[in-house]
This record gives C-alpha cells, sequence and structure tokens, in this order.
C-alpha cells in the first residue's frame, strides 16, 4: 500500500493548480487501485486522475473516490492496457480550496484489479419518422446534438443505453464528449449500431476557466496545454474545436486564445431563450453557432437533442457532418419535433410555428401564420420567436 497524505492550501493552487503524487509500479503488475479522499464541500473539490510513465490513463474529475486500471478492463474513463514499469503518477486537480485548506488521503494498491461488470444494452428503440426538411440537391437535414456525457466521466448512462434514448427522440447522430478523455471512443461504433444511431467521437477539454467540445476521431488532448494547443490538435486530426456554454456563470468561457475556433455552442441546454446574452456574446465572437443539451442525466440537464443542431449533409457519416458544420451549413432548433427554421435555395423555410415570427437583422420581423412557411431571406442571423420573445430556433 502507497499513501499519500497532506493539506492542500489556497496558496497551493496559486502555484499550480494540477499536483502529481508519485508511486512505483514494478514488473508483472497486475493492475492497480487508487483511492481517494477529503471533506467535499462547495469551495473544496479535488479532482483526479492517473498518469503511467509515456500518458494519461485516465481523468475522472470529482467524480469518483476509486478507481482500478488493469491490462484487460478499467473504470469507465480510464484506459486498460499495459501495467508499464516505472514511475506512475496520480493526478490531482485542486478544483476548489477552501481559505483554512483542505486536508487528502491518498491509496494506492497494486494487484489484480476487477472494475465490475457494465450494465446490459436496453433494447433497440423505436425511432419516429424523420422530419422532412427540404435540403439541396444531394442532401439532408439530419438531427443531433453536440455535447453528451456517459459513465465514462460524469453521466449515469453506458453509450449504448444513451445512443437508445438519443434514437428514441428522433436524432440521428449525438456526438459524446466525456470529460478530458478518449476511453469512450472504442465502445461508440458497437453502441451505435445497437441503437440505431451514429455516436460521434467527441471529447470535452474541460479546466476551471472554461470547456471546449473536440469533435472527431483525434488523440486525446490535453487539458494542461494552452487553449491554442487544443486547436491545434483537432486541426492536424481533421476534427473541429467548438468552444462550449460561453456565457454561463462560472462555466462560462475565460481561456486565453490567439486564434479563434471554428465552432461555439451559442444555444446550452441551461440558456434561458428569452436572454440575449449568448447571441450579444455570438455577435461579438462569430463563428459557426451549433447547440448542445450537455446530457447527464434526466432531470438534470435537457435531454438529447434539447437543443437540435440541424446539419444539411450528404450522407449520415462522421467525415459528411463535420464538412457540413465546417462549412456552416446549420439551423437549430429547441427540440427534434418542434418548430424549426432552415436556409433552402434563397430563404428560410419555418415549419411548424404558426403564431410566433421570423426576426432578422435591422429590425426585420415577419409573422408566421401556417404551419409551413417559406420567406425570402439574405445573410442572417434569424430567429423564430413565440410571441413572449423566446427563441424556437436560430439559423445564422
Amino acid at each position: 500500500m502507497i499513501r499519500h497524505r497532506g493539506r492542500w492550501t489556497p496558496q497551493d493552487r496559486q502555484e499550480a493548480i494540477y499536483r502529481y503524487l508519485p508511486f512505483d509500479v514494478p514488473p508483472g503488475t497486475k493492475g492497480i487501485s487508487v483511492r481517494y479522499g477529503y471533506e467535499r464541500g462547495p469551495d473544496a473539490i479535488l479532482d483526479l486522475g492517473v498518469t503511467d510513465p509515456e500518458r494519461v490513463r485516465g481523468w475522472s474529475g470529482s467524480e469518483r473516490r476509486h478507481v482500478v486500471i488493469g491490462p484487460r478492463a478499467a473504470t469507465p474513463g480510464y484506459l486498460a492496457g499495459p501495467m508499464t514499469a516505472g514511475q506512475w503518477q496520480v493526478l490531482i486537480g485542486l478544483y476548489r480550496v477552501p481559505a483554512e485548506g483542505l486536508a487528502y488521503e491518498v491509496e494506492v494498491e497494486l494487484g489484480a484489479v476487477d472494475p465490475g461488470p457494465l450494465p446490459a444494452p436496453p433494447p433497440r428503440p423505436e425511432r419516429p419518422p424523420r422530419r422532412g426538411l427540404p435540403a439541396a440537391p444531394g442532401r439532408q437535414w439530419l438531427a443531433g446534438d453536440l455535447h453528451s456525457h456517459t459513465i465514462h466521466s460524469d453521466g449515469v448512462l453506458t453509450p449504448a443505453a444513451l445512443g437508445c434514448l438519443a434514437a428514441e427522440r428522433g436524432l440521428d447522430f449525438l456526438a459524446v464528449t466525456d470529460h478530458n478523455g478518449v476511453a469512450h471512443f472504442p465502445e461508440l461504433p458497437g453502441a451505435g449500431a445497437h441503437a440505431g444511431i451514429l455516436l460521434l467521437p467527441g471529447q470535452e477539454v474541460t479546466t476551471d476557466e472554461g470547456h471546449a467540445n473536440a469533435l472527431g476521431a483525434m488523440p486525446w488532448i490535453d487539458f494542461r496545454e494552452p487553449s491554442d494547443a487544443w486547436l491545434a490538435t483537432a486541426e492536424a486530426s481533421g476534427g473541429l474545436l467548438s468552444l462550449n456554454h460561453p456565457v454561463a456563470g462560472p462555466y462560462s468561457w475565460r481561456r486565453p486564445l490567439i486564434r479563434r475556433p471554428p465552432l461555439a455552442e451559442v444555444w446550452h441546454s441551461s440558456w434561458d431563450h428569452r436572454s440575449d446574452a449568448p447571441l450579444d456574446w455570438w455577435a461579438a465572437w462569430g463563428g459557426i453557432p451549433v447547440g448542445g443539451s450537455d446530457f447527464h442525466l434526466s432531470g438534470s440537464d435537457g435531454l438529447p437533442g434539447e437543443p437540435t443542431t440541424w446539419v444539411e449533409a450528404e450522407e449520415l457519416s462522421l467525415g459528411a457532418i463535420l464538412a457540413a458544420l465546417r462549412a456552416g451549413r446549420v439551423a437549430i432548433s429547441a427540440g427534434p419535433r418542434g418548430p424549426a427554421a432552415v436556409r433552402h435555395e434563397d430563404g428560410i423555410v419555418i415549419l411548424g410555428a404558426a403564431g410566433a415570427a421570423l426576426v432578422g437583422p435591422d429590425g426585420f420581423r415577419r409573422p408566421t401564420r401556417d404551419e409551413r412557411e417559406r420567406v425570402p431571406a439574405g445573410p442572417g442571423p434569424y430567429r423564430v420567436v413565440d410571441p413572449s420573445g423566446s427563441t424556437l430556433a436560430l439559423i445564422p
């Protein structure tokens, strides 16, 4: 048993937010078990991760107090694989440290480990009919969500169960963006095939000063690096980086960036649809707007597809969806089945929004009277709003 005990102080956090507690793994080790403890409170939160001599093996934030890593299995969010001999480290993030300091204890055990079985996936759901949104020849509008979590970080569902929930709600694709990890990537193809939905690989690069979704099949992004390094890794892998919930109180974006990522999560499930703050931020920042539910568990966030990001793509594939996002062929609605609006030819087609209004730049306002209307439109942005001024759909 290897033990580390001590007390972190606010000065420790100011000097370095990430701390490393070493332990040696001898040749032939069958696995490791790490436990840590402290008195958690609103101002007392420590994050947990583990590194081997070559890479970070996983990061669970403040979600778990006990993790195991072995050659063939590991706690969700951690990478199973060779138990490389040498110096490993318990990685501690000093997320919140109270003024009086925070006592902690870390215990590491070497030996065979068993993370336990995963829940069986639910039955494949029945999908509702796909909506017939008008699209350019050779393309189709696909309904998706670009922000969700599983048991591989702080969600409660397995990738298969999450995929079933999203498919049941009528989504065509869902980005699984667990915090600071890629351990969920290998499960996504099989889980998506079981549920009848395309599960996109993603990772939410998460720090105390802002979160960003890296969308695409790319290497793990080191959240300890500057934000421009995140963008460079995404670009080098053919993926996209999106700034998440940039106007969201303590979770707002506050990190420096030399270059701006192409996407911005303007519509997040926490947004009050009558507030102009995210839209004002977007007007100043620019970029292609997207939406994300940030789903963790039912009752705490929007369900998958709240909001829905629509993309006009040639096919339902990772490459085609990333290409459509990169080109700005997007629209956002509050949900997959409610009012929606998309660009088509030289106008905007509005569906299911009778009694609302299309609001555009320079004071443009057009009431919608029918369930399907077409309105000539120039450069945006445009919004569909209900009589109270709440946004129902957004068209860049």
